[in-house]
């Protein structure tokens, strides 16, 4: 017998927060996360429910495929992006949708590798390792045999493992974020530079808004004279708060009340590696 629509909600809310961490990892955007789910939803409603054996396995692959589907999408929006493209932050302290299950494939630096994976790759990888799909369902969910699903998530961690470098999390990122802070604020060139390691990268998300860099900037002496060279005039009148994003620490930048920038660092053993500036207002409204 096909359920009722209150049946249908209290199983849809129930596997909601799997489906809402599956989306933005996949996307590396909260608003098109919840587009997805949203749109998850409605198949829901349409489905014929009774014939449904399992409903936590049916709604992660109807919002695993409207993903691929829109990854495939984005990725041909985001060449005409002007300048770096960084995901929207999100605060994991208060989303318990994104934390949900693990934190795996969570932060800034692990999304950016992400999204050079293919959407599939990217799929498998994500269903793997953040939310311990077996390999049988993973290979049902992506229309495919086990042994490919391996083959992916193969293909996808010596990609990673080639990309990321060991980070320095919790107490020490912390440190880390707040002392760059109050150096790139003072314009203390000698302090970014004790702060910086010798590769670090500066990646400034503004999609072509004024005096935001369309280049990354690469190099400790680069990065180091970029930060100080705004110092006198983009520190005005700013406040400063530590906050969640991501599942690590992040400077959110307020003036005048409203929040206009995130400031997240990734940190190796030699100091901080990136720097990633989220200056996009439009990416702002899930941490605002």
């Amino acid at each position: 017998m096909t359920e009722n629509l209150d049946d249908a909600v209290a199983v849809f809310n129930q596997v909601r927060p799997r489906l809402m961490g599956i989306a933005y990892r996949m996307l590396g955007s909260h608003a098109e996360a919840e587009d997805l789910v949203q749109e998850v939803w409605m198949r829901w409603q349409a489905a014929d429910r009774g014939t449904v054996d399992s409903p936590a396995a049916y709604l992660s692959t109807a919002v695993t495929r409207l993903a691929i589907n829109a990854s495939q999408s984005a990725r041909a929006r985001r060449e005409t992006y002007i300048g770096p493209w960084l995901p929207e932050p999100v605060d994991t302290s208060a989303d318990p949708y994104l934390g949900a299950e693990h934190g795996e494939a969570l932060s800034f630096a692990m999304l950016l590798v992400l999204e050079r994976l293919s959407p599939t790759e990217r799929a498998a990888y994500i269903l793997r390792e953040a939310f311990d799909f077996p390999y049988g369902e993973l290979a049902t969910m992506l229309e495919t045999t086990p042994a490919a699903v391996r083959q992916l998530v193969s293909r996808a961690r010596k990609r990673i493992r080639a990309e990321r470098r060991t980070e320095v999390t919790g107490a020490e990122q912390r440190k880390l974020l707040t002392a760059f802070i109050a150096a790139a604020r003072e314009g203390d060139l000698a302090g970014l530079e004790r702060l910086l390691a010798t590769d670090a990268i500066s990646y400034s998300d503004g999609n072509g808004a004024r005096q935001v860099s369309k280049f990354p900037v690469v190099g400790r002496d680069r990065v180091a004279k970029f930060h100080r060279a705004f110092a006198s005039h983009f520190w005005r009148g700013v406040r400063v708060e530590l906050g969640e994003a991501n599942g690590g620490w992040s400077a959110m930048l307020y003036r005048d009340g409203v929040l206009f920038a995130v400031c997240v660092v990734t940190v190796s053993p030699s100091g901080i590696r990136e720097v990633m500036w989220q200056l996009n207002g439009a990416k702002l409204t899930a941490v605002a």
